[in-house]
């Protein structure tokens, strides 16, 4: 403890260079360069082919009555540059999924004895070259398709789940109690939230007033110094050490990828026959819901920038930035629901309808007021993912949660590529005669988790909500509430997790 306070103490004050263990920085910086071009990556592409497919410049204007006063001539070239567009991220995440999950898990098994920061800054050198070619090809006006090999290029590194989970493990490494732990992961959710919105709301103004070069050189120059920061003053924490088998949250280390892919092998295997079916139906729900999810905010860029809407690059910064809130709308919602004891099956409930009822209505959006206000009954849409995850996490003995969040962590990532792939080509097939079907096809699917849902409240299988580790000691019914202590446990989990959902899952929408 003493050395620990020294190593705080000395970080604190700035005396020494080398030893400093403050990820923050890390984390901020790249919250800031990411966010300040992922509103902008569609809109180029989009620009980019209205010009190659109408030979003409895009039309800019702050109205966006534009629109409708030059339907007759536009009409048919929106449909095809919406089209195009569509296919070209489709494109895009089939060459770059495979690899991408392969090296995030990869990362993930090394990391735990080769140290953390390479779980950091591997990633790292992956946005920098997805952001340089995207500086290249715009100032040199290249062919747009190269980007789709960057992309590919930059998943060989990693991505930004698997940055975050090197980030937040970092964290859990140096915090020895409970509340040191809670303090650290709040201000990092605060600082990613705040920067976050702070760049989306100035990359319309940036675009509008430099064009696309600067942003993406701003970008490229902030990872930059991540880089340098990373691997010149960041500390390591974990110790090449034969003995050091500790985890984050303390049960024996795998220390390959094939024994954490053991691990997970043994997770199933060995729990109970209850515990499977229960563990496989929460899966179950975690993958369908966030497949519908995904898929349907991943096109939200795309749907803005048609007709009728013809969202200019401030609005799409502001809708960007009014997203980064749904993270802290969300876990609100999960503390007030825990707090006052209400079921964990409710709250995943209501944060499907949440999802449901904003897909719906963003089917038939045709003005920006309603644009805005579609948004409003989605701010509780994250809230399922992490209490999934905290209800898998009691189901799982403390020796095996590794190998559950290695297993939930491919999903995610399965999931996103999947699921983006996919919608963008139902799109792309859809644009033509009823842009919204996209969103209304994201509500449809989400009868799969309400049905797992339903099945699992009707058949009684008894989930935890109360902190016990396994189903087999939970009693058929609990009318009590939990105790306070468990609330907060339960908290801590989901402020630890829940922004690294709403990154991870919506990384480039309005």
């Amino acid at each position: 403890m003493v050395h620990s306070d020294a190593k705080h103490t000395s970080t604190a004050l700035g005396v020494k260079m080398r030893g400093l263990f403050l990820v923050e920085p890390v984390v901020a910086l790249y919250a800031f360069s990411c966010y300040l071009i992922f509103p902008l990556v569609q809109q180029y592409v989009y620009r980019r082919l209205w010009e190659e497919l109408t030979n003409t410049t895009y039309p800019v204007s702050d109205n966006a009555a534009r629109c409708a006063q030059n339907s007759s001539n536009h009409s048919s070239f929106h449909t095809e540059v919406q089209k195009q567009a569509s296919l070209f991220s489709l494109y895009t995440e089939l060459f770059s999924t495979i690899p991408s999950l392969i090296v995030t898990l990869m990362l993930v098994a090394y990391s735990d004895h080769g140290g953390r920061k390479i779980a950091i800054i591997m990633p790292l050198f992956g946005t920098l070259i997805y952001t340089l070619a995207f500086l290249t090809v715009s100032y040199f006006e290249l062919n747009i398709y190269l980007l789709i090999v960057s992309s590919l290029l930059s998943s060989l590194f990693g991505g930004l789940g698997t940055f975050l989970g090197g980030c937040f493990a970092y964290i859990a490494d140096l915090c020895e109690d409970g509340r040191q732990k809670t303090l650290r992961m709040a201000g990092l959710d605060m600082m990613i939230g705040l920067l976050a919105g702070v760049a989306a709301i100035s990359a319309g103004y940036f675009l509008r007033a430099a064009g696309f070069n600067w942003p993406f050189l701003t970008s490229a120059l902030c990872q930059c110094l991540i880089l340098l920061y990373t691997i010149f003053v960041l500390e390591e924490t974990v110790k090449r050490t034969p003995s050091d088998s500790v985890t984050l949250n303390g049960p024996p280390q795998r220390s390959a990828l094939k024994q954490m892919i053991c691990g997970i092998y043994d997770m199933i295997t060995g729990a109970s026959s209850r515990c499977k079916t229960v563990l496989v139906l929460l899966m179950l729900i975690f993958t369908s819901f966030s497949f519908a999810y995904v898929g349907g905010i991943s096109l939200v860029t795309l749907y803005v920038l048609d007709e009728p809407l013809c969202w200019t690059e401030i609005l799409i910064g502001y809708g960007s930035a009014l997203s980064t809130t749904v993270f802290l709308i969300s876990f609100a919602g999960v503390l007030a629901f825990t707090y006052c004891g209400v079921p964990q099956l409710i709250i995943i409930l209501i944060g499907i309808l949440s999802v449901v009822s904003g897909m719906v209505l963003l089917a038939f959006t045709k003005t920006t007021v309603m644009m805005f206000i579609v948004k409003v009954p989605m701010l509780l849409s994250i809230m399922p993912f992490p209490v999934l995850r905290s209800m898998m996490s009691k189901i799982i003995p403390k020796s095996e949660q590794g190998a559950l969040f290695a297993c939930l962590s491919f999903l995610e990532s399965l999931t996103y590529n999947v699921s983006t792939a996919t919608f963008n080509s139902v799109y792309a097939a859809t644009v033509a005669w009823y842009p919204g079907f996209s969103f209304l096809l994201a509500a449809g699917l989400c009868v799969v988790p309400l049905f797992v849902l339903g099945h699992i409240h009707s058949s009684h299988c008894g989930l935890p909500v109360s902190g016990q580790v396994t189903l087999q000691h939970r009693p058929p019914k609990l009318k009590d509430s939990p105790p306070i202590t468990l609330h907060i446990q339960t908290l801590a989990k989901i402020a630890s997790v829940i922004l690294d959902d709403f990154l991870f899952r919506t990384p480039v929408h309005v």
